[in-house]
């Protein structure tokens, strides 16, 4: 996933605004982390790549 697409990203169960959490990048690119809604609390993997952002 390429850091330029976290400023359009948002919370799917609420469309607040989500925070980064990076365990592992290569070239820009975020390989692993997660994302945590700071509005209602709900978390989403970011797993090889590709965010995982299916509401609960």
């Amino acid at each position: 996933m390429k850091r330029d697409m976290i400023d359009i990203l948002c919370c799917p169960t609420c469309k607040g605004d989500l925070e980064l959490k990076v365990e592992k990048e290569d070239n820009n690119e975020i390989i692993e982390g997660s994302f945590t809604c700071k509005k209602c609390n709900c978390k989403y993997t970011i797993e090889d790549g590709i965010p995982n952002l299916l509401p609960k």
